[in-house]
């Protein structure tokens, strides 16, 4: 065997011994692709043929009216009523078409539960259920408030908004004892 073959053949083995070198590594990492989260303020949920997704309630208080938001998604071949049940009896019902979807950040289908039964940034159970084929389970679901600007919209009318700075500047303990 030539030098040049012989130079060739240990530049392929290098090649070779490096592309498994860094294959190796792929298959002790674990891979973030395969493992499905909720990537949003909301939970995700299963139930028969409905997928619930970025599922959330803004409220302005515990024992505030609060909106149910994210989308609800219908695999099956028949319309599906979906019950959601919360604190102290609330309930609120939303149709899904057959092979569709509902986002009920719209207007048209606001899913509203009379009591929230939690303050922001805290967790209720919500108990769900789908007439299709009568699968129900209960879901813990995030409360949040309108801390963020891009859940003011949803706060169910009439709720009172959540406590927030005052743009009206307060008096001064030396203003105040000036004054009494």
């Amino acid at each position: 065997m030539n030098r040049a073959r012989r130079g060739k053949m240990a530049l392929t083995a290098a090649v070779v011994g490096v592309g498994l070198l860094t294959a190796g590594c792929g298959y002790i990492t674990p891979q973030q692709t395969n493992h499905q989260y909720s990537a949003s303020d909301g939970i995700r949920a299963d139930l028969g043929p409905l997928k619930l997704r970025n599922i959330l309630i803004v409220s302005s208080g515990e024992d505030q009216p609060g909106r149910v938001i994210g989308a609800v998604y219908n695999s099956s071949s028949k319309d599906v009523k979906l019950t959601m049940k919360g604190a102290e009896g609330s309930q609120t019902e939303v149709a899904v078409k057959a092979n569709s979807y509902t986002l009920l950040n719209d207007t048209t289908d606001e899913a509203i539960l009379s009591t929230t039964g939690g303050k922001a940034g805290s967790l209720v159970d919500v108990q769900v259920s789908e007439d299709g084929t009568n699968v129900n389970s209960t879901v813990r679901v995030p409360v949040l408030d309108t801390t963020l600007p891009e859940y003011k919209e949803y706060l169910p009318s009439g709720s009172t908004p959540s406590p927030s700075t005052s743009a009206t500047p307060s008096p001064s303990a030396s203003e105040s004892a000036a004054g009494h």
